[in-house]
């Protein structure tokens, strides 16, 4: 992996980690003990596997991307014991926040768990650079990539953790705005004077949200689809290539949506999101990405900023189903607190930082060739 890409997939994953520990940020409170004493503290009454594979794989991305980062400097020698060290430090300090929150609850095995997941990642990524992994990376990435490809990179590599947020419409992400209106809407109950303007908008909207037909769900679903494979044609070289990209991506985006409904209903309903209407779409989506693999970088980004803003816009114009509305309070008040942080942001924010990098794309100057079949 190139430096350059590492290093923002490192912060954007240091501070998805960060809010997974923090999450709720709220109830704030001095329990009058040091913040480390959970270090000596007794063992935790309840612990299941959920709780220890969480621990262990929520920190071995951070591992990996932090030994990635120290192989490619002056102290690759030492690549596993600085990153565990920091992967170590970072945990112990949000063991210590979260002492201060009455909704989590410090642990020193979390925090041996996470060294443990950090140890684990970090190894990996030496492994991997040992066998040639990291070699063959980079010259995947010369043969495949165009030099301005970072940002896609990261935008692609974080669009599986925004399916991982249960999504009201099959791959539709960014459905933020009912959600915002109810937080700024609790601000506006707090003030000591109401604002009537202000208050009235963000209470409800002037006209009632309808829902989507089945029609309009459709059509998300295939653009839900094909803007991240719009996205990755800015920076693929040739169509044959892109061609198998796209497909890649169809069949990151088809699991990950199906890990999605296992974690929220259980294995049994892995595929329950899969009906009739969204197998179409999957159909449709993946034959306008072959037909479009063959137009011009710059015309790619074009497609892909406007179908990010229709899909926004349509989107945001629905109302949250009462069902959909009971699968987010699982994730979030459940079990699946610590796994909030992760995908719920991303998941929220993912095609507003697309229609950013999509518009970069567009203005980005005509320094590589043109696409090759």
């Amino acid at each position: 992996m190139r430096k350059s890409a590492a290093w923002p997939l490192t912060w954007i994953y240091l501070a998805l980690v960060v809010y997974a520990s923090l999450y709720p940020f709220t109830g704030w409170r001095d329990q009058g003990i040091p913040p480390w004493s959970f270090l000596w503290a007794a063992p935790p009454r309840y612990w299941t596997g959920f709780d220890v594979a969480i621990n262990v794989v929520g920190y071995m991305p951070l591992g990996a991307l932090l030994a990635l980062l120290v192989l490619r400097s002056p102290y690759r020698a030492l690549s596993i014991l600085l990153a565990m060290v920091c992967g170590a430090a970072l945990s112990v300090i949000l063991e210590g926040v979260q002492s201060y929150l009455p909704q989590r609850v410090a642990s020193r095995e979390d925090w041996l768990l996470n060294s443990v997941g950090t140890l684990l990642g970090a190894c990996g990524a030496l492994l991997l650079q040992r066998s040639g992994g990291l070699a063959r990376w980079d010259r995947w990435q010369q043969r495949w990539l165009a030099p301005q490809s970072r940002s896609v990179l990261v935008l692609l590599a974080t669009w599986p953790a925004a399916l991982l947020f249960p999504c009201a419409v099959p791959f539709g992400v960014g459905q933020v705005l009912e959600r915002i209106r109810e937080r700024v809407a609790q601000v506006f109950v707090d003030l000591p004077a109401p604002v009537p303007a202000w208050d009235a908008w963000w209470s409800g909207p002037v006209y009632p949200l309808v829902p989507l037909s089945a029609a309009t769900e459709w059509f998300c679903v295939v653009l839900g689809l094909l803007i991240p494979c719009l996205l990755g044609y800015c920076v693929v070289r040739t169509t044959r290539q892109r061609v198998v990209m796209a497909v890649v991506l169809v069949a990151v985006g088809v699991v990950a949506s199906g890990l999605s409904a296992a974690l929220s209903w259980g294995p049994a309903h892995t595929w329950a999101w899969l009906d009739a209407p969204t197998r179409w779409g999957l159909v449709l989506a993946t034959a306008m990405a072959a037909v479009l693999a063959a137009v011009p970088w710059r015309w790619s980004a074009g497609l892909a900023l406007l179908a990010l803003a229709v899909q926004v816009v349509v989107l945001n114009q629905a109302p949250e189903s009462p069902y959909f509305a009971q699968t987010l309070q699982t994730w979030e008040q459940g079990r699946f607190i610590r796994f909030n942080g992760l995908a719920q942001w991303v998941g929220w924010l993912w095609p507003y930082a697309a229609i950013g990098v999509a518009a970069l794309q567009v203005a980005r100057p005509e320094t590589e060739p043109k696409i090759a079949p």
